[in-house]
C-alpha cells in the first residue's frame, strides 16, 4: 500500500517538486523576487486599510465592486490582486500568495505568472457584472446587492494559478481537487467570492485548452536548424 502511495506521489508531484526544489536550492529566495514583493505589498495593504486614515485610500486604488464604472474597475484590478479581504485572516492570504505565487514564479516565470493571475482576477471581476445583469433567477445570476461587495482580492488569482501549474506539471488529481473544492465552496456558501473563484477557474481552463491546442499543432513541425524544438519553453 505504501509503495502504491509513494508511486502516486512521485507521478503526481515529482516533476513539480523537483523543479521547485532545484530552484530554491540553487537560488534560494532570489528564485521568487516577484512573490516576495507580492507578499510585502499584500501585507502593506492590510496594515494600511486597517488604519482610520488608510481605509479609503486603499479602497480608491485597489478595491473593485461591480457597481463601479467599468473603466475604473479595470484600472483598479491589477492592484486588487494584493488587497486582502477585511473579513478574513490576513495570514491565510499571505500564505496562499507565498506558496502558490512562489511555485508559479519558479515553474512559469514571473511575467506569465502575473499574466495568468491578472486574467483569473479579471474573469471574476467581469463575471460579477454579468451575473448581476442576469439576476438571481438565473442559474448563473447574482442578486443586485452583490454589486456593492468587494471582489475577491488575491484568492481568485491563487486558484487560477494553482489549476494552471497543476496542468502544466501533470498534477491532474491535485488540480481536480482544487476545482472540486471550489465547487463545494459555492454549494456550501453560495456567495460572490465563490462564484468568482469558479469564473477564474473557467477562464484558466479556456487558456489551458488554447495552449494545449497550440502545442499539439506544433508537435509535427520540424525544429529550426540549431534549435531543439519549435515548442516554447515552460519558463518565460
Amino acid at each position: 500500500m505504501s509503495g502504491a502511495l509513494g508511486g502516486f506521489a512521485r507521478r503526481e508531484w515529482g516533476p513539480l517538486f523537483g523543479t521547485v526544489r532545484a530552484a530554491l536550492v540553487t537560488r534560494r529566495w532570489r528564485a521568487v523576487p516577484m512573490t516576495l514583493a507580492a507578499v510585502c505589498l499584500t501585507a502593506l495593504f492590510q496594515v494600511v486599510q486597517n488604519q482610520d486614515w488608510g481605509y479609503q485610500p486603499v479602497q480608491d486604488i485597489g478595491s473593485v465592486r461591480a457597481e463601479d464604472p467599468l473603466w475604473l474597475a479595470l484600472l483598479r484590478t491589477p492592484l486588487s490582486l494584493f488587497v486582502p479581504a477585511l473579513d478574513l485572516p490576513v495570514w491565510g492570504a499571505l500564505a496562499q500568495v507565498l506558496l502558490v505565487f512562489g511555485i508559479a514564479e519558479i515553474c512559469l516565470g514571473r511575467w506569465r505568472t502575473l499574466g495568468i493571475a491578472y486574467l483569473a482576477t479579471l474573469a471574476g471581476t467581469l463575471y460579477a457584472r454579468v451575473g448581476i445583469a442576469l439576476g438571481p433567477d438565473s442559474p448563473l445570476g447574482l442578486p443586485a446587492s452583490d454589486a456593492r461587495v468587494v471582489d475577491t482580492g488575491p484568492s481568485a488569482a491563487v486558484v487560477g494559478l494553482a489549476v494552471y501549474v497543476c496542468w502544466r506539471y501533470g498534477a491532474y488529481w491535485t488540480g481536480g481537487a482544487v476545482v472540486v473544492a471550489m465547487v463545494v465552496e459555492v454549494i456550501v456558501k453560495p456567495n460572490l467570492a465563490g462564484r468568482e473563484h469558479l469564473a477564474a477557474i473557467a477562464d484558466v481552463l479556456v487558456l489551458i485548452a488554447v495552449v494545449a491546442w497550440r502545442e499539439r499543432g506544433q508537435e509535427g513541425v520540424e525544429s529550426r536548424p540549431g534549435t531543439r524544438s519549435w515548442k516554447p519553453p515552460i519558463r518565460s
